[in-house]
């Protein structure tokens, strides 16, 4: 074994110095691995440099394994309170914990919707004993609160507003153009948009063939649905040089138009539109590759890629949404939209590290130190004495087959079940505290609230 979890017993030793110490690992500072230990006390990241094991109540031993800051997903449905059958904060961050992910940002359509402080705060209630990672929430827009979104992005625990430009899973919606413009003029800081045109959406379902089953659900959701509103969120995010960020980005089109969107914009991607394809993955997966906006042909994936390439694409997100195995055997269009992601997310992408389709340093940005940058969350994204300690350790080498048993998630499936992917998180460190080892959880919860600036 080449890594090796130790426990130094003798709490009362006069000459500990830190709670944990990560020993020998090849540890990402400065845009550079550097082979190094680091030592950890009360949760923050204390020393870098040599370290004598005994001064650590617990140590590490990490040779030749990847230490890299904590991972973060900044889009998630994780479903609590209202769908709680699907899916709930304590098993979607267990999830979370066995992929790598140390920070999740959680989306407001659920039941009832985050829609003011009250469902906020009640949110944050049940995370606060129930959470294994660190977690913030999306207030969602509505014509409701749109006035008052000013006021609720500055709630504490609070990552930021959602919108949903086109109708999805769940009755937030904001698809009149003049509620956009009012939304995007008051927000100052940062905007998620679920981009898709509710106009071109309604008329287009009009004349749906359901008998043509899920593959109808790509003719329906079509990628002029998705452009035309992606140009409308660039024509005001322009006009008020608001902090826009376009959600599961699905088009190459869209992917063109962005990469010369003006700085205060960001742009997201998911691993299941850079990895499934239309139209094998309906042939293969049915209503289980449904999602909004919808997995297109190669052409769009590739456009993708090319967005990543470029620095176009700013942030990798899983887009965690579950439904049971029995709403997804459901005939289209009845069948709901979305799949887990939050526990496959990073092998998936660490697989296409190791296919040399981006490196890990680029994966590093979009999965860390982007979302820290984005969202402005305090003392996260980089391995630095004082910051916070969150850390994700990879084994590059580590080859593991995909499979719906092991899925932590309520929902118990995967879109990717079957697949071999080389590369694989084998600790998550959350807080100065190891929380899965070896995929095993370990402990209890102890997530605490992101702090932004």
């Amino acid at each position: 074994m080449f890594i090796i979890y130790i426990y130094n017993k003798d709490k009362k030793m006069k000459n500990i110095k830190y709670d944990l110490g990560l020993i020998s690992g090849n540890v990402f500072i400065k845009d550079k691995f550097i082979r190094t230990s680091i030592g950890i006390k009360k949760g923050k990241i204390v020393h870098i440099g040599k370290i004598n094991p005994y001064d650590c109540k617990e140590i590490l031993k990490l040779k030749n394994k990847l230490i890299l800051p904590g991972f973060i997903d900044t889009q998630v449905h994780f479903r609590e309170p209202g769908l709680t059958h699907k899916e709930d904060l304590e098993h979607g961050t267990r999830s979370a914990l066995l992929g790598g992910i140390t920070t999740i940002f959680e989306m407001p359509n659920t039941s009832p919707a985050t829609i003011n402080k009250k469902e906020l705060n009640r949110k944050i209630a049940i995370a606060k004993n129930k959470s294994w990672t660190n977690y913030s929430f999306f207030i969602g827009a509505c014509k409701k609160n749109i006035k008052d979104l000013a006021k609720l992005e500055k709630i504490k625990g609070c990552a930021g507003i959602k919108i949903f430009m086109g109708s999805s899973t769940g009755t937030l919606l904001v698809s009149e153009e003049k509620d956009l413009e009012l939304a995007l003029k008051l927000c100052k800081r940062r905007v998620a948009i679920h981009s898709e045109d509710e106009e071109r959406l309604s008329f287009r379902y009009k004349n749906i063939n359901p008998k043509n089953g899920v593959k109808e659900h790509l003719r329906w959701r079509d990628s002029k649905s998705a452009l035309l509103s992606t140009l409308k969120v660039i024509k005001y995010a322009k006009k008020y040089k608001t902090k826009a960020h376009i959600l599961h980005v699905s088009t190459h089109q869209e992917m063109k138009i962005l990469k010369d969107k003006i700085k205060s914009m960001t742009v997201e991607v998911t691993p299941q539109h850079l990895t499934l394809a239309a139209p094998n993955c309906y042939d293969k997966l049915g209503s289980f590759a449904q999602m909004n906006p919808p997995i297109r042909n190669k052409k769009h994936q590739i456009g993708l890629w090319h967005g990543i390439k470029d620095g176009t694409v700013d942030v990798i997100g899983s887009d965690h949404a579950p439904h049971t195995i029995s709403e997804k055997k459901r005939s289209w269009p009845n069948s709901p939209s979305g799949m887990p992601g939050v526990q496959t997310t990073l092998p998936i992408m660490l697989n296409h590290v190791n296919k040399k389709k981006l490196s890990i340093k680029k994966l590093i940005k979009l999965m860390s130190e982007n979302p820290c940058k984005i969202y402005k969350i305090k003392n996260k994204g980089y391995i630095k004495k004082g910051f916070d300690a969150d850390f994700t350790v990879i084994d590059m080498n580590k080859k593991i087959k995909l499979e719906n048993k092991n899925m932590a998630s309520k929902s118990g499936w995967t879109p990717f079940s079957g697949m071999t992917i080389k590369g694989f998180p084998i600790a998550t460190i959350v807080n100065g505290e190891i929380k899965m080892y070896e995929n095993k959880i370990i402990g209890k919860p102890n997530g605490k609230v992101v702090d932004f600036e």
